[in-house]
């Protein structure tokens, strides 16, 4: 397949803009960019594709999401709203987590992948809890990535919240998984989880313990300051260093948040070469405050940029970033453009190589995976790779993606999706909806008694 007059932003090292350059793809991976006219006496057989004057670019990846979380949309938290995010945590997700049966795991999923297509994130790193439906849940959130032709990470969240036995049915999920993933073309798993908050030293040492020295974790740290109180009365150490007593930091290790560690925990991270993820917009929703985002890029930190569970249209969560860090410290040079599309692009793609190897996932290059999009822009001014992050943040829309493609295969063209049924899984999800929100009043008028 040839995809011919589009213009092609490579995002590979030199973060090239082409034009009048065509995108051949053989299989699953790009064979070759080069000029057009080349590339069309090359291989006159080829399928052509033309994509009038679309820009063609990667894909976006998503290093840090929840999609169990789609059914709190819309949904009313009883009672007064919660002060903090402690209480968000007791009585939103503790307690919709719990609602969540097979039905609703699947149907969750599927919404969250329906929004992926849409919006043009090709590869997402997800974080799952369902605590009364463990054994299998993988699997089935694995089938739905399957169906809808993406790539991911899985993982289950283990907890010490929901009792011991659940705690070690997660433990068992995620090493299950991640063997039965670890040859799959897109998909892979990883150890989940949840903070150091619910989790005590057994069960630090028993994870370190069932999880093979080569793979990571993918586990919240810091996110508000009630993490590190916890972590602190409960063994005297910050919660980085919990972590890593437990030898828990490793190459693949994934920290989502970071909010609230100190500058020991920071430069424990950089020396361990950890990754860390940032969700701007649900950090403001939660109110937990703002990481440190320039800080850790001056150092060059595995910095990414995932959305918590917020939409995956991931431009969102770089204009998030962009302006809460300028506002936060009332500074219009914080969280640069470029620093941005770093974290959320290059950090982004090198995460995913991890898991990936190989894969070449992020770019636009010979050999890489045909994980790409076509975007509908039509720049008033020049768009070129020294500007590229202010034109994806002040100019680019999610609406504006009209096709999106992983591993040489079509999942949307011409804003039609093609491996999901939109209005189909949109019915299934609200017909199951008025049951998962009746389990989650019963558990919460559980909690507070």
């Amino acid at each position: 397949m040839l995809l011919i007059n589009g213009r092609i932003i490579t995002c590979d090292d030199s973060n090239r803009v082409l034009h009048n350059y065509a995108l051949r793809i053989v299989g699953s991976s790009i064979a070759e960019i080069a000029p057009q006219r080349e590339l069309q006496e090359r291989f006159p057989q080829d399928e052509q594709v033309d994509v009038n004057g679309q820009w063609i670019m990667p894909g976006s990846i998503c290093a840090h999401t929840h999609f169990y979380g789609a059914y709190a949309r819309g949904m009313g938290i009883p009672g007064p709203a919660p002060k903090d995010f402690p209480e968000i945590l007791t009585r939103l997700w503790w307690n919709l987590d719990k609602a969540l049966d097979r039905d609703a795991v699947r149907a969750s999923a599927l919404v969250c992948l329906v929004d992926a297509v849409k919006h043009g994130t090709t590869t997402l790193f997800d974080h799952h809890a369902s605590p009364n439906f463990i054994e299998g849940s993988l699997d089935l959130i694995a089938g739905a990535v399957d169906q809808a032709g993406l790539r991911a990470v899985l993982c289950y969240e283990v907890t010490d919240r929901d009792g011991l036995d659940k705690a070690h049915a997660g433990i068992q999920e995620n090493v299950r998984f991640m063997k039965a993933a670890r040859d799959s073309a897109r998909l892979r798993g990883t150890f989940g989880l949840h903070a150091s908050l619910s989790l005590s030293d057994v069960t630090l040492a028993a994870c370190a313990d069932a999880n093979p020295a080569d793979e990571g974790f993918h586990v919240h740290v810091a996110e508000h300051e009630a993490d590190e109180i916890d972590s602190v009365n409960k063994s005297g150490l910050r919660v980085v260093q919990r972590l890593d007593k437990f030898g828990l930091l490793r190459r693949k290790t994934i920290t989502a948040h970071c909010v609230h560690i100190d500058e020991s925990e920071r430069d424990l991270l950089a020396g361990k070469g950890i990754w860390v993820t940032h969700q701007p917009r649900s950090n403001m929703n939660n109110a937990v405050g703002a990481m440190a985002f320039d800080d850790f890029m001056s150092r060059s930190m595995n910095i990414c940029i995932g959305n918590d569970g917020f939409s995956n249209a991931m431009w969102e969560e770089w204009k998030a970033a962009y302006f809460l860090h300028k506002v936060v410290n009332r500074d219009p040079r914080r969280a640069n453009g470029s620093d941005v599309f770093n974290a959320a692009v290059k950090n982004n793609a090198r995460l995913a190589e991890q898991f990936f190897t190989g894969a070449g996932l992020g770019k636009l290059a010979a050999g890489s995976r045909a994980d790409l999009i076509l975007v509908d822009y039509q720049p008033f001014t020049p768009l070129e790779s020294g500007n590229l992050p202010w034109h994806i943040i002040f100019g680019f829309e999610p609406s504006m993606v009209t096709a999106t493609m992983v591993d040489g295969r079509w999942l949307m063209r011409d804003r039609k999706l093609l491996t999901l049924d939109e209005r189909a899984i949109a019915e299934e999800a609200i017909a199951l909806a008025p049951q998962v929100w009746a389990r989650y009043q019963s558990y919460f008028q559980g909690s507070v008694q």
